[in-house]
């Protein structure tokens, strides 16, 4: 079956997102299929209790749903959504709030994640080492040239999307990336300040150089 997106438009949905422990659990769903609190708990390294009370958040939420079990004392839970999003332009106050908490949390599961990497890096093939990182880069951009640029990198990753649903689609020597992406301003500073015009002077007739 192949999952839908969901884009969390409630500032309650948004909040009931919002916590490590049920971002992590719904990642979990959506890469292994339905599977127990108890299951979950065993992979994660959590209480039963805790997996049980935060899948039933998210079911709470509709963000997860209970699955058909083998037996009738098999009670497993699955994502109802293979990807969630929300937007960041609202100007409603409570919506604004519920996703700058959200954010929060998705850059701390970000971070936790990326620094288990790098506690494990040095075991892992040299092909892989070479190809894995951190890195950045400065842009000059508009803001319509950003949201542009965005549409590309999606564009470019849906490609891939196949293997998500389809596990013959991966090739041989597959490994499961997270690729995270961060577009975030810089503060201004000294020489960043775009000009008003192009044709800016300064009153001796010379050029405005900043």
């Amino acid at each position: 079956m192949t999952l839908p997106r969901m884009k969390l438009t409630d500032p309650k949905a948004l909040r009931g997102y919002a916590h490590p422990l049920r971002m992590t659990l719904i990642g979990l769903l959506r890469q292994q299929g339905p599977m127990t609190a108890t299951r979950a708990a065993e992979q994660l390294g959590e209480s039963v209790a805790s997996c049980s009370f935060h899948l039933r958040q998210l079911a709470k939420y509709g963000l997860a749903e209970r699955a058909p079990g083998a037996d009738a004392r098999e009670r497993p839970w699955r994502a109802t959504a293979r990807s969630t999003s929300w937007d960041d332009d609202s100007d409603d106050p409570q919506m604004r709030a519920a996703t700058d908490e959200l954010n929060a949390a998705q850059l701390a599961l970000y971070t936790r994640q990326a620094e288990e990497f790098l506690a494990r890096r040095a075991d892992e093939p040299t092909s892989w080492r070479a190809v894995t990182g951190f890195s950045d880069q400065s842009l000059y951009l508009t803001a319509d040239e950003l949201a542009e640029l965005k549409e590309r990198v999606s564009a470019l990753l849906a490609t891939y999307d196949d293997r998500i649903t389809d596990p013959t689609q991966r090739p041989a020597g597959w490994r499961r990336v997270s690729l995270i992406q961060l577009a975030v301003l810089s503060p201004p500073s000294f020489g960043d300040t775009p000009a008003a015009s192009d044709d800016a002077t300064t009153e001796a007739g010379e050029p405005d150089e900043r």
